[in-house]
Formats: structure tokens, C-alpha cells, sequence
């Protein structure tokens, strides 16, 4: 249904794949790194609604991606800088909230985004430590007696998506074989049992690892290990961690010259989820699918 923003008519419609190289271009222009890829992933992932002006341009994005039957997480959201403080944001966010109803919604929120989050309802659940470089040194780390880092295979992948599951609190058993298709994978190994991964895979003009699944301890040398595996195996490339600050990476991620560059509020509606204590989610998958 159109709608007139500041003597602008918008009309919002569901987002498609033809929409993915205006998409791409839109993204462009606020300067994210996503590749016309990574928008092909996203809108396969997920389903949302673009904002397109009165000549069919588009001129704003918002998908969601659905975990189960009680949760989803939000992203994708942009508007284009020539339409931005015209509620085209809000009536993004709004046709995604009532689309899904009373699931918990999760989100990753900017500056400019987290007042309309919060007048909305959603709550800060944590802050995202976004950091990225090229000239990383990183250490070898040592893991408990009986735990190894080996590949994955191909029977992993369910226990992929339990360890997924368990550790984010969402259910991961529709996105790690969508994953796992675009990605490379480690998996650690306690004694034959997998007990945790890490993924890596190709992600604007670089690479991101995540998501990063391991028990925790106190030195946090699971995730650690998991990590430096990828540093280690593609010295010198663009790469991108996306992690929470509850875990406390950040200062040993800045010491291997993956330099701090951004930080964003995770943020939660109708509740929180709610994962297995024993397990930790080190780094996001992407801010969006989390």
C-alpha cells in the first residue's frame, strides 16, 4: 500500500530476488561491503520488504530470518541516504514486527537505528565488538588434553546445527546446510565427540569467521584456537570477527591486528533467548542472521 512520507509517495512490497542489484547498489551508497553474493544469501536466508518510490526505484530494505516457530532475527535494513528522517525506517521495522507477531525479535541496532528499536520495546541484551585487519600474528594456543582441531565432514552437519542451536538459543537446523554451502569449516574434538566449530567463508571485500561454537573457560582457549586456525591459514587477507563483549576477545583479538572498528547493540523483543549454559556463540555469523 503506498504511503506519503514527507510529500513522497513510498510503497512497500515484499522484497524479491530481482530487487538484489538495486540492493546491492543501495548498500553501496551508505558504504557496507556486501557483495551482490552475500545479498543472495541473505534473501534466500530470509524474506522482508523493500521500499520503492514513486518511479519503482528502491529506496529501502528489511529482511527477516525466521528460527523455528518463536524467534527470528532482523537485518538488511537500510534506507537511502537521499530518503533518510522520512519514517521509511519505521515502516520498515513495523511491517516486519507484525509479520511476526509475538515470535522473540532480535536485532543489531547503530546509533542512528536504536531509538526507534527502543521506542518500539526492544531491549539491550549486549554490545557486538566488530573488528577487522589484514596484519594479524596469530599465536599458536593450546586446547585440554583430548581435544583437537580436525576438519568437518560431511556427517557433521547435524551436530553442527545442535551445537548451533544450543549455543545461540535459536534453532540453526535450517541455516547450517545453507551455510556449510558457502563456507569452510573446523570442528573441535573432544575424544571422538564434536564439541564445537568455527566457519569461515567469503564476505564483502574480505572474510568473516563465524559463527565461532565452544565450550567456555576461563582463558576462552577453545575460541581462541578456532580462530587462530583461520588467521593462521590466510595471513595477510581481509578478515572480519564479529563478537560479543560479554566474552572478552576483544583485547586478544586487537592484539593479533584485528584492530576494533565498530560496535553495535544487540536488542531483544518479547524476551530474550535463552541458550545452553555449557556453550558459547564467540562470533556472529553475520549481523544479521546473528
Amino acid at each position: 500500500m503506498p504511503e506519503s512520507n514527507n510529500n513522497d509517495v513510498v510503497e512497500y512490497r515484499a522484497f524479491t530476488l530481482d530487487d538484489i542489484p538495486a540492493a546491492h547498489a543501495l548498500s553501496a551508497s551508505v558504504k557496507w561491503r556486501h557483495r551482490a553474493d552475500d545479498w543472495r544469501f541473505a534473501a534466500r536466508a530470509g524474506s522482508g520488504f523493500a521500499a520503492v518510490d514513486e518511479a519503482g526505484a528502491l529506496i529501502g530494505t528489511a529482511l527477516a530470518f525466521q528460527f523455528g516457530a518463536h524467534a527470528a532475527t532482523l537485518g538488511m535494513f537500510i534506507v537511502s541516504p537521499s530518503h533518510q528522517r522520512q519514517g521509511i525506517g519505521r515502516g520498515l521495522l513495523d511491517r516486519l514486527t507484525a509479520r511476526l507477531g509475538a515470535r522473540t525479535l532480535l536485532i543489531h541496532a547503530s546509533n542512528e537505528g536504536r531509538p526507534l528499536c527502543e521506542e518500539r520495546g526492544f531491549n539491550r541484551i549486549d554490545t557486538i565488538h566488530q573488528h577487522q585487519g589484514a596484519a594479524f600474528q596469530p599465536p599458536l594456543v593450546s586446547l585440554p588434553p583430548g581435544e583437537r582441531l580436525r576438519p568437518i565432514g560431511a556427517k557433521d552437519t547435524p551436530h553442527l546445527a545442535e551445537l548451533a542451536s544450543r549455543a545461540s538459543g535459536l534453532d540453526r537446523t535450517a541455516l547450517l546446510p545453507q551455510l556449510l554451502d558457502v563456507a569452510s569449516g573446523i570442528a573441535l574434538d573432544r575424544d571422538g565427540e564434536l564439541i564445537g566449530f568455527a566457519l569461515f567463508r567469503r564476505f564483502g571485500d574480505g572474510h568473516v569467521i563465524g559463527p565461532v561454537i565452544a565450550p567456555e573457560s576461563p582463558d576462552q582457549s577453545r575460541a581462541k584456537a578456532l580462530i587462530s586456525y583461520w588467521l593462521a591459514l590466510n595471513a595477510g587477507m581481509f578478515v572480519r570477527v564479529d563478537t560479543p563483549l560479554r566474552y572478552g576477545l576483544s583485547s586478544w583479538l586487537e592484539g593479533l591486528g584485528l584492530p576494533l572498528v565498530d560496535t553495535i547493540e544487540q536488542m531483544a523483543l518479547n524476551g530474550a533467548p535463552s541458550g545452553d549454559a555449557t556453550l558459547a556463540q564467540f562470533a556472529l555469523t553475520s549481523q544479521a542472521v546473528w
